[in-house]
């Protein structure tokens, strides 16, 4: 079976070679097309073939090129055109679309055609955005949704058949546990002893920051790490930092994959306190790691704490339920690891990429089945 995956910006390299992987590994092949990802390092294509079929011009003159932006614009509709006339996989899987609202009437003719909605739509949709998601995903064959919310969502907002929309789990990032470049923990984290509280990804205002920071003030006893690139004013956060009573470290950056095995290998407690989220690669990150979690109730993660026992449930924007569950698992070691092993049992079940894999292929084998 000829299976390509397309992620035309690069939005979501690691779940995009780590399902391309395990496709592979399960007997597909597969192709993965893309643009060069211009942050920083990928990991390395096993059992697969990339090819850099998107904003091939832009990605050469590098992420701070002057008009980059404009020059990939540019570049859009010509490399999707090419897709058009060139695809011959047996299955066409994407796991994004640049432009939703246009790329819909430029995907090749050719079926079936799947896609992950890896965010399905924001809590309250305009009417222009439910239209465009309704194209989009209704210009598929199956609809891949992470959670049974995100799949509600699908049949329920934008109408799609039922028969269409399917839940496959998300994978958990293994591949961060066996890194050959891992690196030390950065300079500005390296000291310190007490339990440490990890926030990680980039830095946005639906995330919660502000929310973690308040809770973090009535708290003793432990650390608090934010770390990520900032897409955000970073001073109110500081400012809140400057009231707490014990460590709020930042590392406000990009941070490599050499990076991350030694914070959350050193992290006790990894929290995601979201005012927004269908599901969140940080959560797959802790799940590989096998680290106790503490989430805000949105999107798919009541289903994932309830199924696996993984973390502790919060409301989202509520500083002090937040403060009361990151205290219980600051003071309760026996706690946190009973989580913890909730986490491994996790990324060792149906959120291996090997079970993603298998469930993938079968929705594949079953379109290709039903074609006429």
């Amino acid at each position: 079976m000829r299976v390509q995956l397309l992620d035309p910006s690069a939005f979501t390299p690691p779940y995009d070679r780590s399902l391309a992987a395990a496709l592979a590994r399960g007997g597909a092949d597969v192709e993965l097309l893309t643009s060069r990802f211009l942050y920083g390092a990928v990991p390395a294509a096993e059992g697969y073939r990339v090819v850099e079929a998107f904003y091939r011009r832009a990605g050469r003159r590098g992420l701070h090129a002057p008009a980059r932006r404009l020059l990939k614009g540019a570049e859009h509709v010509p490399d999707m055109l090419r897709l058009r006339r060139t695809s011959a996989a047996d299955v066409t899987h994407y796991q994004w679309l640049t432009v939703p609202a246009l790329d819909w009437l430029l995907l090749p003719p050719r079926r079936p055609r799947v896609i992950t909605a890896h965010y399905v739509l924001p809590p309250r949709p305009s009417r222009a955005g439910l239209a465009v998601a309704r194209r989009a995903f209704g210009s598929m064959d199956a609809v891949i949704a992470h959670s049974e919310h995100g799949a509600t969502r699908l049949r329920r907002e934008l109408g799609l058949d039922p028969g269409r929309v399917r839940v496959i789990p998300h994978g958990v990032f293994d591949y961060l546990t066996r890194l050959p470049q891992e690196r030390t923990l950065p300079a500005e984290l390296a000291a310190g002893e007490k339990p440490v509280i990890l926030f990680f990804g980039l830095l946005r205002p639906y995330k919660g920051l502000d929310t973690l920071l308040e809770a973090f003030r009535l708290l003793r006893g432990a650390e608090l790490w934010i770390v990520g690139n900032p897409r955000m004013d970073l001073r109110p956060l500081h400012a809140l930092a400057a009231r707490c009573a014990e460590p709020v470290r930042f590392v406000p950056r990009f941070v490599d994959e050499g990076e991350i095995p030694p914070l959350f290998r050193r992290a006790d407690v990894v929290v995601l306190p979201y005012r927004d989220a269908e599901h969140s690669g940080v959560l797959y990150t802790a799940l590989a790691f096998g680290k106790p979690l503490v989430l805000s109730a949105v999107g798919g993660f009541p289903e994932l704490a309830a199924r696996e026992g993984v973390g502790r449930m919060v409301a989202p924007g509520r500083p002090g339920e937040l403060a009361q569950a990151l205290a219980e698992l600051v003071d309760d070691p026996q706690r946190r690891e009973q989580l913890a092993a909730a986490s491994r049992r996790a990324a060792g079940g149906e959120h291996s990429w090997d079970e993603v894999a298998r469930r993938t292929l079968d929705l594949y084998m079953e379109l290709l089945d039903a074609r006429p």
